[in-house]
């Protein structure tokens, strides 16, 4: 169902692609927007349990966008790597499609929510006050990976 990748030699192990998700801290979601425009949205996500979580206002494109299409991906790229005394980078990417959905059960919304404040803020503390007082007006999305790839690149 899913293409295979096209540059072989370039392809990341599968366990390679998951360090990725688990040490990134940002990426790109995209989805199918109004007009049937792609619409890719840069969002904060946590990766547990082969899922990606993301948290969002309760309503706006993104939202609208999901309610009518659950079909999705989501993008990340690294930093890269320098390569010493030259111009260009060694820079590592993953793309994932899958099925996104809003998660309606506000214990584990707030399980979500929770790995996810830890995740960025600098304390659990912290962490815990966020989400005390923005817990109503907040959105808890799920993505369900369905097919995940990851490549490395040579910038020159």
């Amino acid at each position: 169902m899913f293409r295979m990748m096209r540059r072989k030699k370039q392809e990341l192990p599968h366990e390679e692609c998951i360090q990725l998700l688990q040490q990134q801290k940002r990426g790109f979601l995209a989805v199918l927007g109004d007009e049937n425009y792609p619409y890719a949205i840069p969002l904060n996500y946590v990766y547990s349990n082969n899922k990606i979580y993301f948290h969002s206002a309760q309503e706006g494109h993104m939202i609208d966008s999901i309610k009518k299409h659950e079909k999705v991906s989501f993008t990340l790229i690294n930093n890269g790597t320098k390569v010493n005394d030259d111009w260009y980078y060694i820079v590592k990417s993953v793309i994932i499609f899958g099925k996104i959905k809003i998660l309606e059960n506000n214990e584990e919304k707030h399980k979500i929510l929770t790995k996810l404040g830890n995740k960025y803020f600098p304390s659990e503390d912290y962490t815990k006050n966020e989400i005390n007082k923005a817990f109503t007006r907040t959105q808890v999305l799920e993505l369900q990976i369905e097919h995940i790839s990851g490549k490395i690149v040579t910038e020159k």
